[in-house]
């Protein structure tokens, strides 16, 4: 008899969904009823669940567990892996932490774990290796992130705080009544709204875009691919060099204040230091007026382009937006500065749609009406040693211990990292330069991952722990971006030997004698139930209610209400700035900062400044690099999650990533459409397939990134990874943030047969 279906709520970062089990296995996952707009990311996910590629039980690396400290380490990749049992594993896991603790101290146990990983407020793997490590003694761990590291630590120094990059700008429905036009530095590209940290109930950001169209707001859209302008819409599209949206945003400025459009009392009454600015901006100093002329030489957009827009600008209510991807650049710091200076030239910031604006176009939910409470989530706890690294200083931090760096005003030393935890996360995705982090990798004496597939990190890892996915245990999840709160149950029982990363930690824990710090006496059941109503508590501190956990488990879901006011950045501010000071030195929105003067940055001057990159257009470098990589997030999966999935799948090309190119430059180079090609430069090279699009302007390449890594130092990269080719540098002293978008690469035919991808190979196994 066949056994009924079973339907699971649950939630994933690209939505929530209803997990449809049959005899045991997910046979697919239907869209969250009340979504209007559900990502079809969720087609790769029950294949996912029931992969080959799924980590069965405990493996360690077969090297390591001959010799530990003094096994082959270039070895991580290539070598096979022994099954054992989980009290084996177990052993080995705890037994080094203790080595390495008590022969090195706690701070050469680097517990980053970076990665979006879980949805859910208990099972975040990121939070939990660090709470295991916290309640252990303490860990070195990692400031900021990659997706806006640098303005989160360039932002408080400039408005006192960096939550308008997380998405809480003026809302949509203020800006439907007031905005009349839309500049989007950086593009509102729609695939990177399928996704928002946390999940989402509601996919709105498309919906909310295409009313503005509606209602008549004009939407200019700066960006090197016309593919970042909306489906559908009839917006303005200004091709710009990439890396130049800063010395455009000074044109701009310098256009209104050589024309008499600035608001002289906003500057006077509500900023600091614009005085200093505009001496830059005028050149007084360095014989260098920014004009529109000087913007259009370096960023290629005509003068006349520059200079009306900057009136257009002034005439109406304007928003000034820009993506996260903007930061993600050589001085990313700058072209944010820009923008908040240029909207205050405007004197708009504060009125209702009006001002500057973060993250439209990045992720799901941004300026969404929602009520400003938190989501649910677990505390990693206290760091005892409270020591950190900035996020994508990772390869610098393995390759040289005892080195000194200076970070947002403060010099560091990077420790010296015997034994990596990792959980939650893929480093040979996020990172830049991969063939550098090959070689840092092989540093640690012991890299101990807890992952569900056999992806490129668990297979260079010396220990791997089986991790249960989300279908496989129980939590709570919401994101401040959404008003939904999901329940998310376990649908079927753990595949293979996997374990969930919370009861592989609190057994780690008991062995090391810190159990109960780490669970505070609590098991999943509890913690989730705890979860829950610590964030009904939050809701009735903000006026809303919530029921009692056993009626929203039963019924999966809760929501909050629109709230009753539009939302507008900075209004009380504006209103009065004294009584509604900024939390800057000076109150006000610091457009020269004392503060980063005294840091004395070459890299990142006190005022929003014109910085060339160290690989643009415009730089001699072109001439030997003359196209500049976009590595664009994808539309088929979230960063490298999925991408062994159907829908990732389906979208290669030659079973590898595409790279999309300009006609022109494809001729030029004797490229057609779907031929295999090599993209490369001195850092490495990898293999993609050739996808000629109009839409790209001519210099630019755009290739997606999170295809599994495929590599082995510098040899070729086989499957499309365009962080083989991107520079792992800081984006300045300051925020010390990654610089993916500042790569410059060539294009050639590949010529011959091209060599097998061996992503979704699993590596060999033996069983102990």
């Amino acid at each position: 008899m066949n056994q009924p279906r079973q339907r699971f709520p649950s939630l994933s970062h690209w939505g929530a969904f209803t997990a449809v089990v049959e005899g045991g296995r997910v046979v697919d996952c239907e869209p969250f009823a009340r979504d209007p707009a559900p990502s079809p990311i969720l087609r790769s996910m029950a294949g996912m669940v029931h992969s080959p590629l799924r980590v069965a039980r405990p493996a360690v690396r077969e090297g390591w567990l001959r010799q530990r400290e003094g096994s082959d380490r270039a070895a991580r990749g290539h070598d096979r892996f022994v099954e054992v049992d989980w009290d084996t594993a177990l052993t080995l896991v705890a037994d080094e932490l203790a080595r390495v603790r008590t022969q090195h101290g706690h701070d050469a146990i680097f517990g980053g774990s970076y990665g979006w990983s879980s949805a859910g407020g208990l099972h975040h793997a990121r939070t939990l290796v660090q709470r295991f490590l916290h309640s252990g003694g303490g860990c070195v761990g990692q400031a900021g992130n990659y997706s806006w590291g640098a303005a989160q630590f360039l932002l408080p120094h400039v408005i006192g705080t960096f939550t308008p990059v997380t998405g809480r700008v003026t809302d949509w429905r203020n800006l439907l009544a007031h905005t009349k036009l839309f500049i989007a530095f950086g593009g509102l590209p729609l695939r990177n709204t399928q996704v928002t940290s946390g999940g989402a109930g509601e996919h709105s950001s498309a919906a909310w875009i295409a009313q503005a169209a509606r209602a008549g707001i004009e939407f200019v859209v700066i960006s090197p691919t016309r593919n970042d302008v909306p489906e559908g819409m009839a917006a303005r599209w200004i091709p710009i060099r990439p890396n130049t949206d800063t010395a455009l945003m000074l044109g701009m400025a310098h256009t209104l204040l050589a024309e008499g459009l600035h608001d002289a009392d906003f500057l006077q009454t509500h900023c600091n230091g614009f005085e200093a600015w505009a001496r830059y901006l005028q050149g007084t100093d360095d014989g260098v007026p920014k004009s529109a002329a000087w913007a259009a030489a370096i960023c290629g957009v005509e003068a006349d382009t520059i200079a009306e827009l900057a009136r257009s600008a002034a005439r109406q209510r304007t928003l000034i937006n820009c993506t996260w991807s903007l930061q993600r650049a050589h001085h990313g710091e700058q072209p944010y500065w820009a923008s908040i200076a240029l909207a205050a030239v405007l004197g708009q910031i504060g009125l209702p749609g009006g001002g500057f604006a973060f993250g439209h176009g990045s992720v799901n939910g941004a300026a969404t009406p929602r009520p400003d409470v938190a989501a649910p989530r677990l505390s990693a706890g206290t760091n005892p040693i409270g020591r950190q690294i900035p996020v994508a200083r990772l390869a610098d931090m393995l390759l040289h211990p005892g080195q000194a760096y200076d970070f947002n005003g403060r010099t560091g030393t990077y420790p010296d990292t015997r034994l990596v935890y990792w959980a939650g996360g893929n480093p040979f995705h996020h990172h830049q330069d991969l063939n550098r982090l090959l070689r840092a990798w092989q540093k640690p004496e012991t890299i101990v991952v807890h992952d569900s597939w056999w992806t490129p990190t668990a297979r260079r890892a010396d220990i791997v722990l089986p991790a249960t996915t989300t279908l496989e245990r129980n939590d709570v999840g919401g994101s401040s971006r959404d008003r939904y709160l999901l329940a998310m149950k376990q649908a079927i029982a753990p595949v293979g030997q996997s374990r969930n990363d919370f009861d592989i930690f609190r057994e780690l824990a008991a062995r090391a004698g810190h159990e109960a710090a780490y669970t505070e006496g609590r098991d999943e059941a509890a913690w989730v139930r705890a979860i829950y109503d610590n964030t009904a508590s939050n809701w009735r501190a903000a006026g809303f209610d919530l029921p009692d956990f056993d009626t929203f488990w039963a019924n999966g879901t809760a929501e909050l209400p629109e709230p009753e006011r539009d939302m507008v950045l900075f209004e009380a501010f504006r209103a009065d700035p004294q009584a509604a000071a900024l939390g800057t030195p000076s109150g006000r929105i610091e457009l020269h900062s004392a503060a980063i003067a005294r840091f004395g940055y070459a890299d990142c001057p006190p005022q929003p400044t014109w910085l060339a990159p160290e690989e643009w257009l415009g730089a001699d470098g072109a001439r030997q690099w003359p196209l500049h990589l976009i590595s664009s997030q994808p539309a088929d999966k979230l960063h490298s999650q999925l991408d062994a999935g159907v829908l990732s799948r389906e979208h290669k090309l030659h079973d590898r990533q595409r790279v999309r190119l300009n006609p022109a430059d494809a001729q030029a180079r004797g490229i057609a459409d779907g031929d295999l090609v090599r993209v490369f430069n001195a850092r490495g090279h990898c293999l993609g397939g050739a996808t000629l699009d109009d839409a790209v302007m001519p210099g630019v390449v755009v290739m997606s990134t999170g295809a599994w890594f495929d590599g082995h130092g510098d040899d070729l990269e086989r499957h499309g990874n365009p962080n083989v080719l991107t520079a792992d540098r800081g984006t300045s002293r300051l925020a010390q943030g990654c610089s993916a978008m500042t790569a410059l690469v060539d294009v050639a035919r590949w010529q011959g047969d091209a060599p097998p991808v061996r992503a979704f190979d699993a590596p060999a196994l033996a069983t102990a």
